[in-house]
């Protein structure tokens, strides 16, 4: 699916200036490119990276990019027949001081805290140094925005976190977390799309779903969407 075609992107707002750094650009295979933002994850360089995929999708040798969480992955139609150059054009693309931020939808996501489900409630209250209470009303008072999809058709990577309740992902992850269960992974949320390992730390459950392979678009969640968490009950 191409960027403009397929709409991986919502319409850009606004466009800005930024200060440019060094960006890793990494071949994959020897048709693809990997561009790495530099620096912390955050707003501000997620940005960057759509407004560098904005800029390279119309290249006639590009057959698809896909923006992932401060990385974009640029596929080629083939092979390049002067790869230095390629990536010399990346490169002067990401020095272009260039922001972008996206115009999505607002999705409210019912949510019931803790539970059967919320399996990880407790850990995180132990990193946290939180009650029960106190972490779930600073997950569903917060304001998130979708900064890629990945990991699982239709699941949204959600930047926004409150940094009180940051939690490690699992070294040992559960092996059968259901689809619809609200997870919290290092400084991200989200609500997982699939049944299956995850190791990331649940919370909560979610009917909503997320993913629809017969809708269109299938995925609820698009890159640039606001996500605000309703808490429809609380179970504590």
């Amino acid at each position: 699916m191409s960027f403009m075609q397929g709409k991986a992107l919502s319409t850009p707002a606004t466009i800005s200036t930024v200060t440019a750094d060094e960006p890793k650009i990494s071949t994959i295979g020897t048709g693809a490119y990997l561009i790495e933002a530099p620096g912390a994850f955050d707003l501000p360089t997620q940005r960057r990276i759509w407004a560098l995929a904005h800029a390279v999708e119309p290249w006639p040798e590009v057959r698809e990019i896909v923006p992932g969480v401060t990385n974009l992955l640029v596929i080629l139609k083939q092979t390049p027949e002067e790869p230095e150059q390629l990536q010399a054009r990346l490169k002067h693309e990401w020095d272009c001081p260039r922001s972008i931020d996206l115009t999505g939808k607002t999705v409210e996501i019912p949510v019931t805290y803790g539970g059967e489900h919320a399996t990880d409630l407790a850990a995180v209250c132990d990193y946290s140094g939180l009650g029960d209470r106190e972490v779930v009303r600073l997950h569903w008072q917060g304001n998130y925005t979708v900064v890629a999809l990945g990991s699982a058709p239709g699941f949204g990577y959600l930047h926004g976190l409150d940094p009180r309740i940051y939690m490690p992902r699992k070294t040992v992850p559960s092996l059968r977390m259901l689809k619809g269960t609200v997870t919290i992974g290092g400084m991200q949320t989200g609500v997982s799309v699939l049944t299956g390992p995850n190791g990331w730390n649940s919370i909560g459950f979610a009917e909503m779903q997320m993913f629809d392979p017969a809708k269109t678009p299938p995925a609820l969640l698009a890159p640039g969407d606001r996500v605000r968490f309703l808490p429809e009950r609380i179970e504590l």
